[in-house]
């Protein structure tokens, strides 16, 4: 990484930092807003989220062709722009179609800022520095997200619109920040992804459509993100909610304390954990965290059988969302990095809103699915997560026997070809090595 890549990427991290810092000042309080303060009820609250959802599917198929033609830089500020004018435009509308209106916006502009803020991280990254450069966005997501809930928690009183107006009023702010930080980036002129068995230069652009379906391990990879944003952050605001108020009867207080132990664990963990698995194959790194989850599934079960003594349902309670945080400051270094270095050197926009489009795929169903069988399904819902956390295991080692060595574990690749003595024989190409493969 030279000094300029290393000032560009200090600047993405301190716009996505900022970002998020604004965004949590928002994020518990929105739907208290559109239904109470605004008066337009618990419906068109629900349906502002998800709009979101919506909106994101919408334009995430034309973001990465975007990224890819024009950079990811000017799509990034295009978005910026979109996040701000929704996140003000929900603040000030007052009828149920200038909200849905801003919602959707607003959405658009999330789902087009996250895939070009990830390329970008990538131009401005190797394949040695990658999954410390993700985690740390992810670090810096969270910690702002915490912070910008706790002072919004100081701030916020619904008997005071003006207080719920401020909020927004700073969530845009901070969103233009963004888009004029990322402005001032200088990033370097092409893609930085190193080849890994793709197609040659000068070799004629192949049909995205069909390039992204004909990779078996990327398609094995956005079954598995489905899986896991399904089992995880799907369940968070919906059926791990309801299960946790209704079977585990613990009040929104506790589930408060358990939302701050998930974040203080990430923020705490996480470069801890990074040590650890970044040097390790991603793939069994995946396959770990399946089985984390898995007990922090049964753990929320755990909560729900001994909800009569409610000091041992609310620890096992809070030991769910402490152990999904584990699993999450493990994903952070793996996931990204290996989308990124999975896709071909003009492809990566796309390789990441493809994988940026499951991931709503993912949040959109999990709520819908989760949501009622977590308030009334109960014992079926414990069962469903457990099983679906199984699954991530079990797809993460289908997976890992899909990759190359150097996708699957980077720097150990990088370790062996420095550590290689001068003279000797070079190396089959990888994209050679997996045409090889595949002709036998």
């Amino acid at each position: 990484m030279t000094a300029t890549t290393g000032t560009a990427l200090r600047r993405i991290q301190l716009g996505n930092a900022l970002s998020a810092f604004g965004n949590g000042f928002t994020v518990p309080f929105l739907f208290i807003y559109v239904a109470q303060v605004r008066g337009l009820g618990a419906s068109t609250a629900g349906t502002v989220l998800a709009l979101f959802a919506v909106a994101a599917l919408v334009v995430l198929p034309f973001t990465g062709r975007a990224i890819d033609r024009r950079g990811p830089l000017p799509v990034a500020v295009v978005g910026t722009v979109l996040a701000s004018a929704g996140s003000l435009g929900i603040a000030l509308s007052t009828g149920v179609t200038a909200t849905f209106a801003s919602a959707a916006v607003f959405g658009a502009g999330i789902a087009v800022i996250q895939p070009a803020l990830a390329t970008m991280i990538v131009w401005c990254s190797t394949t040695a520095t990658r999954s410390r450069a993700f985690a740390t966005q992810f670090f810096l997501n969270n910690l702002g997200l915490g912070i910008g809930g706790l002072l919004g928690g100081m701030v916020v009183d619904p008997e005071r619109p003006s207080s719920f107006l401020l909020l927004f009023g700073i969530e845009s702010a901070m969103y233009v920040l963004l888009g004029v930080t990322v402005a001032t980036v200088r990033l370097p002129k092409g893609p930085r992804v190193e080849r890994v068995g793709r197609v040659e230069d000068g070799a004629p652009a192949p049909d995205v459509r069909r390039s992204v379906l004909a990779d078996r391990a990327m398609v094995t990879l956005c079954v598995l993100g489905f899986v896991t944003f399904f089992a995880c952050y799907g369940q968070f605001e919906s059926g791990l909610s309801a299960y946790a108020v209704e079977v585990s009867r613990v009040s929104p207080t506790t589930l408060g304390v358990a939302l701050a132990a998930n974040t203080a664990v990430i923020v705490l963990a996480q470069f801890v954990v990074l040590r650890v698995v970044e040097r390790r194959r991603r793939s069994r790194v995946i396959a770990v965290v399946g089985l984390i989850w898995a007990v922090a599934w049964l753990a929320a079960g755990v909560s729900g059988l001994v909800a009569e003594r409610h000091a041992l349902a609310v620890a096992a309670l809070i030991s769910t969302y402490a152990l999904f945080g584990l699993g999450e400051a493990m994903l952070s270094p793996t996931v990204a990095p290996l989308v990124a270095d999975m896709a071909p050197p003009r492809m990566v926009g796309r390789y990441n809103s493809a994988f940026a489009l499951v991931k709503q795929l993912a949040l959109a169903v999990g709520p819908a699915v989760g949501g009622p069988m977590g308030a009334t399904l109960h014992v079926p819902y414990i069962v469903m997560l457990v099983l679906c956390s199984l699954g991530i295991t079990v797809l993460a080692l289908l997976l890992g026997r899909r990759l190359t060595p150097a996708q699957d574990n980077p720097l150990r690749s990088v370790v062996v070809a420095s550590s290689k003595p001068t003279g000797s024989p070079e190396p089959v190409e990888p994209s050679r090595a997996a045409e090889a493969a595949q002709t036998a």
